[in-house]
C-alpha cells in the first residue's frame, strides 16, 4: 500500500534508482562531517579543505560531458553501475590516506564515477517520466537521498569522533551495495514517455543554451550548489566547533535536522512544482534558502545554527528537484550531454563556493564568507522572479 501510494504511476526505473539512491545517500550523509574534519587533522588550513570538497566536485565537472556521451553511447545502466563502483573503490583509499595529498588525489578520482553514475541516473528520470510527474519523480529520487541522509550525517558524527577513517569506509560499503543492485535490477533507460517517443533526436548543447529557462536552471543550480553542498560542506563544520564551540556531533545533529526536514517536505514540494508550476516552487525554495544564509551570519550560539540548517532544508526541499523539472521540461530525446552541462553547473558552484567561503573564511571572517554566498544566492532569487512558466510548455515558445 506504501509502495503503492508513493510511487504511483512513476516507472520501474523510478523504483530501481531510489533504492540505489538510498545506500549512496546513507554512505555520503556518513561521510559528509567527516571530511572537513579529517583534512583538518593532516594540520591544513581552511582553504585546503575548501579544496579537498572542491576537487571532487571539479573532477565531475571536467568529465560531465564525457559522462553525458558515454550514456549516449553505452547506455545508462552500463555508465550508472561502473560510475558507482568506481566511488566506492576510490573512498575505500581514501580511508587509508597517510597524508593530505593522498587524501585530495583519491577524493579527486572518486568524482570521475560520481559523475558518471549522476548523469546516468539523471538522464534516466528525465527520459521516462511525462512532466505531469516529473516533479514527483524527482522528489521520490531526491528522496531517497533523505532519507539515507537523516541517519547518515548522525551516524557520521558519532564515527568521527571514534575514528575520522572510519566514514570512509562505511561510505566504500554502501555504494558496493548501490552499484550491485543498480546493475541486476536496472534493465533500460530508453524512455517510456510517449511524447519523447515521438522525437527521439539527439538535442545539442547549443540548442539548449538558446532556451532561457535552460539558462536559468543553469545558474540556479550553481548557486545553490556554492551554498547546499560547497558552503555546508567545507566551512560551516569548522565554524560550528571553533567559532561556537560545539563538538561534530552537533555539526551531524544539524545535518540530520536540515535533512529530516528537507525529506519530509520533499514529495508535497514536488507536487507542487507538478500541480502550480516550476516558477512558484522556485520562488518559494530559493526565498527560504536565501533567509537560511542570512541567519547563519548572525549565529552566535549552536541553537542558532540548527536553527539555519533547519531554514535551508525546508528551502532546499524545493530546490533539490525544480531545477531538474525545468531541464526535464525543455529537453528532448537523447540529451546526454545538456543533462550533464546542467549537472556540471552545480559541480562548477561545489568548485567555485568552498574556494571561495575558505578564502574568505582565512583572511576575513566566517560570517564574511556566509554575507557573500548570501548575496551570490540572491541572484538565484531575481532569476525565479523572472521565471517562464515551462511545465507543459513547447520549445518555441521558451527559446529567444
Amino acid at each position: 500500500m506504501i509502495q503503492r501510494k508513493l510511487f504511483g504511476e512513476l516507472p520501474r526505473e523510478v523504483k530501481v534508482l531510489t533504492t540505489a539512491g538510498f545506500f549512496v545517500a546513507v554512505g555520503f550523509g556518513i561521510v559528509i562531517p567527516a571530511i572537513p574534519l579529517f583534512a583538518k587533522s593532516f594540520g591544513v588550513n581552511n582553504a585546503s579543505v575548501g579544496l579537498l570538497v572542491s576537487a571532487f566536485a571539479m573532477a565531475r565537472f571536467c568529465s560531465g560531458l564525457i559522462s553525458g556521451k558515454l550514456v549516449d553511447l553505452f547506455g545508462e545502466r552500463n555508465v550508472f553501475a561502473i560510475g558507482i563502483l568506481m566511488v566506492s573503490f576510490f573512498s575505500f583509499l581514501c580511508a587509508l590516506a597517510q597524508t593530505y595529498s593522498q587524501l585530495l588525489i583519491f577524493r579527486t578520482a572518486g568524482g570521475l564515477g560520481s559523475s558518471m553514475f549522476s548523469v546516468a541516473a539523471g538522464s534516466i528520470i528525465m527520459r521516462s517520466v511525462s512532466d505531469d510527474h516529473r516533479g514527483r519523480a524527482q522528489s521520490v529520487y531526491n528522496g531517497s537521498f533523505l532519507v539515507g541522509g537523516i541517519s547518515g550525517p548522525a551516524i557520521g558524527g558519532a564515527l568521527s569522533a571514534i575514528s575520522l577513517r572510519a566514514p570512509f569506509f562505511v561510505y566504500a560499503t554502501a555504494l558496493l551495495v548501490a552499484g550491485t543492485f543498480g546493475f541486476f535490477f536496472l534493465k533500460t533507460g530508453r524512455s517510456t514517455n510517449k511524447e519523447s517517443k515521438k522525437d527521439d533526436s539527439s538535442m545539442g548543447i547549443g540548442e539548449a543554451l538558446r532556451i532561457a529557462p535552460y539558462r536559468a536552471a543553469l545558474i540556479i543550480s550553481f548557486v545553490t550548489a556554492w551554498v547546499l553542498f560547497g558552503l555546508r560542506v567545507s566551512i560551516l563544520p569548522i565554524f560550528v566547533t571553533e567559532q561556537l564551540h560545539a563538538s561534530s556531533t552537533m555539526v551531524g545533529v544539524g545535518f540530520g535536522i536540515a535533512a529530516l526536514i528537507q525529506g519530509i517536505v520533499l514529495l508535497p514540494a514536488g507536487t507542487l512544482s507538478d500541480e502550480r508550476g516550476r516558477r512558484t516552487a522556485l520562488l518559494i525554495g530559493t526565498t527560504i534558502v536565501l533567509l537560511g544564509v542570512i541567519a547563519l551570519v548572525f549565529a552566535i550560539h549552536p541553537w542558532m545554527y540548527l536553527f539555519a540548517m533547519a531554514i535551508m532544508g525546508l528551502g532546499g526541499a524545493f530546490l533539490s528537484t525544480t531545477p531538474a523539472n525545468i531541464v526535464g521540461d525543455v529537453i528532448r530525446g537523447k540529451s546526454g550531454q545538456v543533462i550533464a552541462l546542467w549537472q556540471m553547473a552545480g559541480d562548477a558552484g561545489m568548485i567555485v563556493g568552498p574556494l571561495t567561503v575558505g578564502f574568505l573564511s582565512d583572511i576575513f571572517t566566517f560570517r564574511t564568507a556566509f554575507a557573500v554566498s548570501a548575496v551570490v544566492f540572491s541572484v538565484g532569487v531575481i532569476l525565479a522572479y523572472r521565471l517562464p512558466e515551462t511545465r507543459k510548455s513547447h520549445l518555441p515558445q521558451t527559446t529567444d
